[in-house]
């Protein structure tokens, strides 16, 4: 299934939209697994389903004008790094509705509630992996692979092909960067 997904992913980035529609119809049940953990991380600062966060998922990631994906790895970590955006777009939206902002009705998901996060956390951590993007590639790949898709650290280190102490060096180089990038701007 590995080199059929990578040459489905090849095929996609050549603009084939047969192709684009066969990676995500093959990658479906892992993309929404992945898209009911960052709901669940991220408890009730959003009010969508896994089903809706995913749909809008590949809508942004199938108009998108960027960097090619040469492997699963790559693709599944953008895909996290979507959902992500996502799931904080509708926290932010949400948090201004409680302010006065527009009116939007919308379904509740009972298990959402009783992980309920700010939606300021939320950002704050999107920002310190995105500035951690931006310095070590790498390092923020493995959080995208691990925290937001639920990789195992041998997994990670087969896709990226790569040893799994390389993989377990690097979660840790970038835990570490998080915390005290997050711990820094607490204290501000």
């Amino acid at each position: 299934m590995g080199s059929t997904i990578s040459s489905l992913i090849v095929a996609a980035e050549r603009g084939d939209v047969r192709a684009a529609e066969a990676l995500f119809t093959a990658l479906y049940s892992e993309l929404h697994r992945l898209a009911k953990r960052e709901l669940a991380r991220h408890g009730a600062a959003v009010s969508l389903s896994a089903t809706t966060l995913l749909h809008e998922a590949y809508l942004d990631m199938a108009g998108r004008d960027g960097p090619a994906f040469p492997d699963r790895a790559r693709f599944m970590g953008y895909a996290a790094r979507v959902m992500r955006g996502l799931i904080i777009d509708h926290a932010r939206e949400r948090h201004a509705q409680k302010r006065g902002g527009l009116f939007k009705i919308t379904s509740l998901d009972t298990e959402a509630m009783e992980n309920a996060v700010d939606h300021r956390e939320l950002v704050q951590i999107s920002e310190a992996l995105d500035e951690l993007g931006k310095m070590e590639p790498a390092l923020a790949e493995v959080v995208d692979l691990k925290f937001f898709c639920g990789f195992s650290f041998g997994e990670i280190a087969a896709m990226r092909d790569v040893s799994e102490r390389t993989v377990q060096r690097n979660w840790e180089k970038a835990r570490i960067y998080l915390h005290r990038k997050i711990r820094a701007d607490l204290s501000l």
